[in-house]
């Protein structure tokens, strides 16, 4: 029952813990490239109209939105599949204790992954183009074009990172079957 009550722990934290990953990713990104945010995510996100362009009170605040929304819904998935793994320790402490390294695992992954994304983008993407849709006035193309390879390349990372925080949960496992059996 114990480790039930952890799973619904973790399912709910896990979609907060991707929020404020999605948060961060984008105030760094943001600070590479404002226009990707300006002429292209406020206005996926619905977080202005056209014609208001150049009225941005507080772009950081608005960035930390999209950050948010755009990132919060894969950690309902992460956090069930770690979650799930996580059932295997021994208890419910255990279990939370892992299942929380294993996100930091995750995230690690997912946000190297990005910045593998961003040199691809910066070094070579930038310099032979891409079959992208560009806003109108883009003044900073190259930069626009790593921003948005690093955010193709973070999805691709957080699957990635999943997969590498599973390995480490059962890594975790075994090592304290093999210290229990030691003893």
């Amino acid at each position: 029952m114990k480790k039930f009550l952890v799973l619904l722990l973790i399912l709910i934290i896990a979609p907060l813990i991707g929020g404020l990953y999605g948060i961060i990713h984008d105030q760094l990104t943001y600070t590479i490239s404002p226009e990707y945010y300006t002429k292209f995510k406020f206005y996926q996100f619905g977080l202005i109209e056209s014609g208001y362009e150049t009225v941005f009170p507080n772009p950081r605040l608005q960035v930390s939105i999209i950050g948010f929304m755009a990132i919060w819904w894969m950690g309902v998935p992460i956090g069930l599949i770690l979650g799930l793994t996580g059932l295997i320790h021994r208890s419910g402490k255990s279990m939370f204790k892992v299942t929380l390294q294993a996100f930091l695992v995750t995230m690690l992954v997912a946000f190297f992954t990005g910045l593998i994304g961003l040199t691809y983008g910066m070094f070579y993407l930038s310099g032979t183009g891409v079959d992208w849709l560009f806003p109108e006035n883009l003044i900073d193309k190259e930069s626009f074009i790593a921003v948005g390879s690093m955010h193709n390349f973070s999805y691709l990372g957080g699957l990635v990172g999943m997969i590498a925080g599973i390995i480490f949960s059962v890594r975790e496992k075994r090592k304290l079957q093999t210290l229990t059996l030691a003893h």
